[in-house]
């Protein structure tokens, strides 16, 4: 009898675990209205602020709506200039437009798949500088103030930080975190001689609850951390029309909140979001011992002695992806794909002037990603059946080389 398939992503058993709490959240809610705002709003953002060792946590309605109002709270204006990278999701580079800001790329390292921080002193020394009268890092071409720099830490691991956040203290650069993957992960900064959670090395961070993230909600929800007591206020506001009180406008706002329901969700998911992080970490152990006599056909993910990442997504690099997916999926195994087409070369920021070959690194490994499934509960059994097609797959490109090679030198 052939076997269950392998979902890339199981959200279905979790929710079965937590079925009876979660149903609690939701009749607390009913009895008390609080819907919009309220206790398990507030208990939730002072949770999670804990989990992440920042001083402030503020829910909001998505994490698009975190990074867009950390980017406006931290002073990002019509027109500047916010650097980030190619090779995430969409989301980041909206939030910069919808903040105002105009997107600057930077390459990413062949190995993290993370800024490169020496791609960042390039753009930084060779297209930009110090206007003599402001005072303020200008682009050299479009004389536009650079205000940030928006690191992603992709796929559950972090960026390296401690050079970034060098370079932005040197030309007086707000740091962002997107940190809507890494919920959990530890960069160690030998700056300060000690392991930094995710979402606490730069002015502020931007924390995605989306279903499907280490820490999902059941719809959507995001939050903003930061150890800046005036940035959470205005973010506080920023969510909620601009109200410092109830109709009383300091700002004008956007409709950005956190409902009650999804907070108390999210708070009942973050008590277990530390042993699921580790099982997550477990898996990817399994991987690579399952995968190691593969070989180079199949590269695996870098995680650095400065990292401790929490595997959001486990992603291989390889030649012929389309043909190992085709493989997985005829053997009922699910993967994915993230993320297929770097930004810079899509038809939304056509207007930006980027063009093939401009960051060589990301638009090479936009070719040769595929995420294996990845999430809690994944049983070694499954991670051998993946396995076990990975070396089918490296064993038959293998032979296919070496008969190509062999009717090369007949020719």
């Amino acid at each position: 009898m052939k076997e269950k398939n392998i979902p890339f992503l199981d959200l279905v058993t979790p929710h079965k675990e937590l079925r009876e709490e979660l149903c609690d959240v939701f009749a607390t809610a009913l009895g008390n209205a609080a819907f919009i705002g309220g206790p398990m709003v507030e208990g939730f953002e002072g949770d999670f602020a804990r989990f992440c060792d920042a001083q402030h946590c503020i829910g909001v309605g998505s994490g698009t709506d975190a990074l867009r109002f950390a980017l406006i709270a931290s002073g990002v204006k019509d027109g500047d200039i916010v650097i980030t990278v190619p090779n995430t999701f969409i989301a980041t580079t909206e939030a910069i437009s919808q903040a105002g800001g105009r997107p600057a790329f930077v390459d990413v390292d062949e190995h993290t798949q993370n800024m490169d921080a020496q791609k960042l002193r390039e753009y930084i020394e060779v297209h930009c500088c110090v206007d003599g009268e402001k005072g303020e890092l200008v682009n050299r071409k479009s004389r536009r103030r650079v205000a940030a720099i928006v690191p992603v830490h992709l796929y559950g691991q972090t960026a390296d930080m401690d050079p970034i956040l060098e370079l932005a203290g040197r030309y007086h650069l707000t740091v962002v975190e997107d940190a809507c993957q890494a919920h959990g992960a530890e960069y160690f900064s030998k700056r300060e001689g000690r392991w930094r959670k995710a979402g606490t090395m730069g002015r502020a961070a931007a924390f995605s609850f989306y279903p499907g993230k280490n820490l999902g909600a059941c719809g959507e929800a995001g939050a903003v951390t930061t150890n800046d007591a005036k940035l959470a206020k205005k973010i506080r506001m920023l969510r909620d029309h601009g109200q410092a009180q109830k109709y009383y406008h300091d700002i004008e706002g956007y409709n950005g909140r956190l409902d009650g329901i999804q907070a108390g969700i999210l708070k009942v998911k973050l008590r277990h979001l530390a042993s699921w992080n580790e099982q997550r970490r477990e898996s990817a152990s399994r991987y690579r011992e399952r995968t190691a006599p593969i070989g180079e056909r199949i590269r695996l993910p870098h995680e650095p002695p400065w990292s401790k990442a929490v595997y959001h997504l486990f992603v291989v690099r390889v030649d012929n992806r389309e043909q190992l997916q085709r493989q997985l999926a005829d053997a009922d195994i699910g993967t994915g794909i993230h993320y297929p087409v770097p930004l810079h070369l899509q038809k939304a920021y056509s207007h930006l002037g980027y063009q093939h070959g401009d960051f060589p690194v990301s638009e090479k490994a936009a070719g040769e990603i595929l995420s294996l499934p990845m999430y809690p509960g994944l049983r070694d059994d499954q991670q051998g059946r993946i396995a076990s097609e990975l070396g089918v797959f490296a064993a038959n490109t293998r032979a296919a080389s070496l008969a190509l090679a062999a009717g090369a030198g007949n020719w």
